[in-house]
C-alpha cells in the first residue's frame, strides 16, 4: 500500500500521453465512438502498456514539484504523435475527394467532422472503407508498437521538440498529397480523357448541350471505373501507411 501512490503517478503520466495520442489516432478518435468508450480503451491500453513503459516512467514520476509540467509535456508530445498520424491517414479521405471531381460527384456531400464540416460522399465512403481495411491488415498494431516507440524517440518529461514536430508535419502533410494523387491517378485519367472527349464533342456539335446529354454516362463510367479499383486502392493505402510507419515510427 505504501508504493500505491506512486505507481497511480506512473500509470496518471503514461496514460496522459497514451490517451492524448487516441484523442486524435484514426478509428479510435471518430465521433462514432462514445466517450466513455474512447476512455476505457485509454485506461485498457494504458493498462496493457504498463509492464513495457512503466519502468522508464518511474524515475521522473519522483519528482513530486514537476508533475504538473511532466503532464503537461506528455499530452503535448502524444497530442503531436496523433495529428502526424491523422494526417497521413488523411490521405485515404483526399482521395475520395478526387475522384468524386473526376466522375461528377462532387456536389454529394454530407457532413464529417473528421474532415472538419462537409465532405464528398465517396471521400467518406473511402474513409471508412480505409479504416476498415487498415484495421483489418493490423496496422493498429504498428499504431501502437509507435506509441511504445515514442518514449524512445521522445524521453518521459522532456518537451517536444517544436521545430522539428513542425518539420515533420509539413513533410507528412506532402507526403499525404502525393498519395492521395497517387490513388487517385487512375480515376485522374479517367477525367482528362473523358473530359477532351466531351470538349472535341462539343466542337463538333455546338448546338447540342452535350454535357447534360453525357453527365449521366459520366457517372455510370466514373463509378464502374471506381468499383474495379476500389480493392487496389484500399490495399494500396493501407501498404503505402504501414511502409510509412515502419520507416520512421516503430
Amino acid at each position: 500500500m505504501e508504493a500505491l501512490p506512486g505507481e497511480a503517478t506512473n500509470f496518471l503520466i503514461l496514460f496522459a500521453r497514451v490517451g492524448a495520442v487516441l484523442m486524435l489516432l484514426p478509428v479510435f478518435s471518430e465521433d462514432a465512438v462514445p466517450p466513455k468508450i474512447r476512455l476505457m480503451l485509454a485506461l485498457g491500453m494504458s493498462a496493457g502498456l504498463w509492464g513495457l513503459i512503466g519502468g522508464r516512467i518511474a524515475p521522473v514520476a519522483a519528482d513530486s514539484p514537476a508533475l504538473p509540467g511532466i503532464l503537461i509535456a506528455e499530452i503535448l508530445t502524444g497530442l503531436a504523435i496523433g495529428m502526424i498520424i491523422k494526417i497521413m491517414f488523411l490521405a485515404a479521405a483526399m482521395a475520395g475527394s478526387i475522384i468524386s471531381l473526376q466522375i461528377g460527384l462532387s456536389s454529394a456531400l454530407l457532413n464529417d467532422s473528421a474532415q472538419g464540416g462537409q465532405a464528398a460522399v465517396l471521400s467518406k465512403l473511402v474513409s471508412v472503407a480505409a479504416a476498415v481495411v487498415c484495421m483489418g491488415m493490423g496496422l493498429h498494431h504498428l499504431w501502437i508498437a509507435a506509441i511504445v516507440h515514442s518514449y524512445t524517440m521522445f524521453p518521459v518529461g522532456a518537451l517536444p521538440p517544436a521545430a522539428n514536430f513542425a518539420q515533420l508535419a509539413i513533410a507528412t502533410i506532402g507526403k499525404a498529397m502525393s498519395l492521395s494523387i497517387s490513388l487517385a491517378a487512375p480515376l485522374l485519367v479517367y477525367g482528362i480523357v473523358f473530359n477532351m472527349a466531351l470538349g472535341l464533342s462539343t466542337r463538333l456539335a455546338p448546338a447540342i448541350q452535350v454535357f447534360f446529354l453525357v453527365q449521366p454516362l459520366n457517372l455510370l463510367l466514373g463509378l464502374a471505373l471506381f468499383a474495379s479499383l476500389f480493392g487496389a486502392i484500399l490495399t494500396a493505402f493501407a501498404t503505402a501507411l504501414a511502409l510509412w510507419m515502419q520507416a520512421g515510427w516503430v
